[in-house]
């Protein structure tokens, strides 16, 4: 089900955003296809996403819907089955941060960019009828040593989505050349998914040095990890919205 899901959002990023809707490829009340969503994260509304240069910011007040009747009422669908995946799996009082900020990156990027603005999110529990949104800490960001840092990178891969998470873009920007140390060790250990996860980070960074060679390595890690879903969804969001990794 994960797999399926990633792969129609890479292909609605290669090929346009108005042919996709998450809600037409999963039934709203299985349970499995909720806990996909929870996996992917942010990664279900990627095809929604602003272009770079028009990003959204977890304000609420992302774009909104201006396609015809038919793709507006798929985003109404979407944004149903967002909010049943955010009630029926909300992280545990006890969950990493990695659990807390996948899904406040999912609670924003329905907010962003799903039509109903702050409203996409609406649920039981928080304010205004949206779903509370447990604290997420960041002090990580500055202590990790820079394996670990690169691991949380690649399992937040969904929140590098341009403007969705301006603190852990800053905090890893700041550790740009742990990131960078970490694309090359996935990289010699073969693990294409952690690479290309830490990859679309290093995409939207402006200071990655030339000699890590990030397009020539994107490309790379998209050619042989054998078709991945994960893979190729992580190098699209990095061509698409930061033109890295062309192919």
């Amino acid at each position: 089900m994960v797999a399926d899901i990633a792969t129609g959002v890479a292909l609605a990023l290669e090929g346009g955003r108005d042919s996709y809707a998450l809600s037409g490829v999963l039934a709203q009340d299985d349970p499995v296809a909720l806990a996909a969503i929870r996996v992917l994260g942010a990664d279900v509304l990627a095809p929604y996403a602003p272009a770079t240069g028009t990003t959204a910011h977890m304000d609420g007040n992302g774009p909104q819907a201006t396609a015809g009747g038919g793709a507006e009422g798929a985003r109404l669908a979407d944004e149903a089955i967002v909010r049943k995946a955010l009630a029926a799996y909300p992280p545990a009082a006890d969950a990493s941060d990695v659990s807390v900020w996948s899904y406040r990156g999912l609670v924003e990027a329905a907010r962003a960019f799903l039509p109903g603005g702050s409203g996409a999110a609406a649920g039981p529990g928080g304010q205004d009828g949206r779903p509370a949104e447990p604290r997420a800490g960041t002090d990580w960001l500055h202590t990790d040593p820079w394996p670990k840092l690169a691991h949380r990178a690649s399992q937040l891969g969904a929140l590098s989505l341009p403007g969705l998470a301006p603190a852990l873009a800053e905090g890893f920007a700041a550790r740009t050349e742990d990131l960078a140390r970490g694309f090359v060790r996935a990289v010699r250990r073969r693990d294409w998914v952690q690479a290309a996860g830490i990859g679309r980070w290093l995409a939207g960074m402006p200071d990655v040095p030339d000699t890590l060679g990030l397009d020539a390595g994107l490309v790379y890690v998209l050619r042989m990890s054998a078709g991945d879903p994960r893979v190729a969804l992580h190098t699209a969001v990095a061509r698409r919205f930061h033109g890295r990794g062309v192919r």
